[in-house]
């Protein structure tokens, strides 16, 4: 964002501030110049990624037209999907869950973006309605990380979540790595794609793209952005 300090929309109205306006216009211009210039005709999904602000943020993105947000947290996400109902909302759970938190997970999203092991997918799975969910691939040597590691280990987890109950496989999830050209990065995110969908031709989502590489997503074929500071501005402290 050419180095400019950016700070957080914390005040209690829902009435869009228009410096968050300015940033989320900014950066929808710039994903869809970025579209054009990759030849395609549709933009990715973004996901506003609104983890340790208010939920009057989140109201005033919604009222400034942002229809998916993104969380990490679970009791954040949680207070936040309750605080913000009736605004037509789409919430998507981004960060690593743990397996006894999913159920409650389950109840208020529409999309886990950070499915990693069979356990998780187990326990997500329900008959009460159908959820969507990415399958996380680490792309680093750090099980910390979270995500799948290994071309067999995300098949089979593919093939599980084909099976699974109340589930609908949508494709894959990806952090680059700091350390690394994000468009090698996301040149083996495609891979694994390329995997799942041997699998599940209609697996065909990409989550991938943040605040400092989303071009380069955008590039690779992302189709779901995860955006926060560039829009939010900084976390509070």
């Amino acid at each position: 964002m050419g180095g400019d300090t950016i700070t957080s929309t914390g005040s209690g109205s829902s009435e869009p501030d228009p410096a968050l306006l300015d940033r989320l216009a900014a950066i929808r211009g710039r994903v869809a110049d970025a579209a054009r210039a990759a030849g395609r005709t549709h933009e990715p999904t973004l996901i506003v990624v609104t983890k340790f602000h208010p939920v009057a943020l989140v109201q005033q993105l919604a009222a400034a037209g942002v229809t998916d947000v993104g969380e990490n947290r679970h009791p954040e996400a949680r207070d936040k999907a309750e605080a913000a109902a009736g605004l037509g909302l789409r919430w998507h759970f981004i960060g690593q869950l743990q397996t006894n938190k999913a159920k409650q997970v389950r109840r208020y999203v529409d999309a886990v973006h950070s499915v990693d092991r069979p356990e998780l997918l187990r326990a997500l799975s329900s008959p009460d309605r159908l959820l969507e969910v990415f399958l996380q691939v680490n792309l680093t040597d750090d099980p910390g990380r979270g995500g799948v590691a290994g071309d067999e280990a995300l098949e089979a987890l593919a093939t599980e979540t084909l099976e699974a109950e109340g589930v609908v496989l949508r494709g894959v999830m990806a952090v680059a790595p700091i350390d690394e050209p994000p468009a090698a990065a996301f040149a083996r995110v495609v891979a694994a794609s390329a995997r799942v969908r041997s699998l599940a031709p209609q697996a065909d989502g990409l989550s991938i793209g943040m605040s400092h590489d989303y071009v380069e997503a955008i590039e690779a074929g992302a189709t779901h952005l995860r955006i926060g500071t560039a829009i939010t501005g900084n976390r509070p402290v």
